[in-house]
């Protein structure tokens, strides 16, 4: 078991049952699945980019990501049905939390300028979507290998039926948001 689940089932269970008041354990919000994606829209150019996307995504799940194709035809982007224009993975279970634990500890921290992430960025029913602007930030790509550098997004799923309990589950598993300050 990760430290991170182990903490969540120990620790965070409990408090947030008493901070959300809720009647039941079964009711407290936890994590379903992690979705990390990247979208490579130069792969209709160069297939070469789509691969290396999927080589640094596979370096930084674990997992080996499924390749994302074109739902529909759009004539100004030169874009056909069918066509590879991103890569994605779904984290459950054990990979899951070893990979929130190495996103909240080691690579959040390594990102330039670093001051939390936005607590804004929940879609209303308490999933949280985060951007990282390069996959440098991961320590298991290597800087050398790396041709261009690119971004992600991560969605975490969360059990959680609003906005305020996914922000509570996800502040004590320690996701660090930005503070609210009165001047902006």
């Amino acid at each position: 078991m990760n430290r991170l689940q182990e903490r969540y089932q120990k620790e965070i269970v409990p408090s947030l049952e008493k901070e959300l008041g809720l009647g039941n354990v079964m009711q407290v919000p936890g994590i379903k699945k992690v979705v990390v994606n990247i979208g490579v829209g130069d792969a209709l150019d160069n297939g070469k980019l789509l691969d290396e996307a999927v080589r640094d995504l596979t370096k930084i799940t674990g997992q080996k990501p499924l390749i994302n194709k074109s739902k529909r035809n759009i004539a100004n982007f030169k874009l056909r049905m069918g066509s590879a224009v991103g890569t994605s993975v779904t984290l459950r279970g054990y990979k899951m939390w070893s990979f929130l634990d190495r996103l909240m500890n080691v690579a959040l921290p390594r990102v330039r300028d670093f001051r939390g992430v936005s607590p804004n960025s929940f879609d209303g029913r308490g999933n949280y979507t985060l951007g990282i602007t390069e996959q440098l930030v991961f320590p298991e790509v290597n800087y050398d290998e790396v041709s261009k550098i690119r971004g992600l997004e991560v969605t975490i799923v969360t059990t959680a039926r609003d906005d305020e309990s996914g922000r509570a589950l996800l502040r004590d598993l320690g996701m660090p948001f930005k503070e609210e300050t009165a001047n902006g």
